[in-house]
C-alpha cells in the first residue's frame, strides 16, 4: 500500500468513525484526492462528492467563489481556498471539505506565486473554513500534485481530530 492509499484509508476511517462525509473541491490536483479515496473498497460509505473546478468560470459556478475574489486574490490564493472549501461544504451532503489550489508547473510561476505553491482550504460544518499553503520544490507537475493529494489527505486526517498525525 502506498502512502498515499494509507493517508486516503485513514481518512475515511477516521470519517466513518465519527460519522462524516467528505467533498473535495480540486483545481491544480484536478480529481486526484477524490480517485485516492474512491480507490478504497467501501468509500461510498463517506465520500459525497468531488469539485473538480480547474477553470475560474467552475470555481464561480460550481463552489460560488467570488469573482470578485478571484480578481483581487487570483486563484491561487487564501481567500479562494477558503470560498472552495465552504462552497464545496454548501453544495453538497459533506460535513468536511477538503479544497487544493496551486501552480503545478511546469509554467504559470511567477515571483509572487511560484511553482510549487499551493494553498489548502478545508472547511467542517459549524466551523469557520480554515487555509494554509505549502511551496512544493519544484521536481515537477507530478510531484507537486502528489504532495498536495497527500498533504491534502493528512490535513484531513488533522482536521477530525486523528491523534498523532503532523501533515507534511
Amino acid at each position: 500500500m502506498s502512502d498515499t492509499s494509507a493517508l486516503a484509508a485513514a481518512l475515511l476511517e477516521a470519517c466513518e468513525a465519527r460519522g462524516l462525509m467528505i467533498a473535495t473541491a480540486e483545481s491544480c490536483t484536478g480529481g486526484m484526492i477524490v480517485a485516492a479515496l474512491t480507490d478504497i473498497a467501501g468509500s461510498s460509505a463517506v465520500v459525497d462528492r468531488g469539485f473538480i473546478t480547474y477553470s475560474n468560470e467552475a470555481k464561480m459556478e460550481m463552489l460560488g467563489v467570488s469573482e470578485a475574489t478571484l480578481k483581487a486574490h487570483g486563484a491561487v490564493s487564501r481567500e479562494t481556498a477558503l470560498e472552495m472549501a465552504a462552497g464545496a461544504l454548501a453544495h453538497s451532503h459533506a460535513s468536511l471539505a477538503l479544497a487544493v489550489t496551486g501552480i503545478a508547473g511546469p509554467g504559470g510561476g511567477s515571483a509572487e506565486k511560484p511553482v510549487g505553491l499551493v494553498w489548502f482550504g478545508i472547511a467542517r460544518k459549524g466551523t469557520p473554513a480554515e487555509a494554509e499553503f505549502r511551496l512544493f520544490e519544484d521536481k515537477g507537475r507530478d510531484f507537486i500534485r502528489h504532495e498536495t493529494v497527500r498533504t491534502a489527505l493528512g490535513l484531513g486526517l488533522k482536521a477530525v481530530g486523528q491523534a498523532g498525525y503532523a501533515a507534511p
